[in-house]
């Protein structure tokens, strides 16, 4: 099975003993195996480019955590999620402009960084942010770095990937500010990742969320993902059909 990634620590990562690891690669590591698939060949791709590169058959499955949004369903056939994700935003030290929202950061014209192909950038539109006030990074070390020069108010991103990059920088006179459900036209937009396949995949993916819910109800897979900095809050029981229908941002 080859797996496409984006390289974003905690989801899909090369690690420094040059193995792919990460919340999503252990879990594809464990149910696909129980469905008779003992290797997984890992085929990196800038996270932007992860749809279009399953569509053409550079690999059978992303798994990177992608968020189930409506517009990506249109395009590729998710499982059910492994995991939900409040955003958040990486500000200066002492948060000096105050951001908890979106909202805020159209209501101050700040600037504001986000990751290629990720959803903060829609978010953040939905709520009055300037398109030309937003910057598309291509990882977290360089969102960091942008807000820590001063070149950006604030990154915005998962939590969770967040609080990653942060503790490999603990030295970044930085901080995450309170985790949040975004907003769109007065509906909360959850931030819930699965694995992607082809449109024509529906045997596999019935298969995947049966281990997936197994994996759930067991509790193994908090243990899976409890290394990777997910935690009981981060579990959830949302179905993808219910995400791909929601109000889109």
């Amino acid at each position: 099975m080859r797996i496409g990634f984006g390289n974003e620590a905690p989801y899909s990562f090369i690690n420094s003993e040059a193995e792919l690891t990460g919340e999503a690669a252990e879990v594809a590591k464990v149910v696909f195996a129980r469905l008779g698939v003992p290797k997984l060949v890992p085929i990196p791709s800038e996270f932007g480019s992860l749809i279009a590169g399953l569509k053409v058959g550079l690999f059978d499955v992303i798994g990177a955590g992608m968020s189930i949004l409506p517009k990506r369903c249109k395009q590729v056939l998710f499982t059910n999620p492994d995991f939900i994700a409040p955003a958040a935003f990486l500000v200066p030290k002492g948060n000096p402009k105050g951001i908890k929202t979106f909202a805020e950061v159209a209501q101050q014209n700040l600037k504001l960084g986000v990751l290629i192909g990720a959803t903060e950038k829609d978010y953040a539109t939905a709520n009055g942010v300037s398109a030309n006030r937003i910057t598309a990074y291509q990882n977290q070390p360089s969102g960091l770095e942008a807000v820590n020069t001063g070149r950006e108010d604030a990154f915005a991103l998962t939590s969770i990937s967040l609080r990653d990059i942060l503790g490999k920088n603990p030295g970044a006179p930085l901080e995450i500010t309170t985790p949040f459900v975004p907003v769109v036209d007065g509906k909360p937009q959850y931030t819930s990742g699965g694995f992607a396949f082809l449109p024509d995949q529906s045997n596999i993916v019935t298969a995947f969320n049966k281990e997936l819910a197994d994996l759930k109800r067991s509790g193994e897979l908090l243990r899976i993902l409890r290394p990777f900095g997910f935690t009981e809050a981060e579990m959830t029981d949302l179905k993808a059909r219910d995400l791909c229908a929601a109000p889109e941002a």
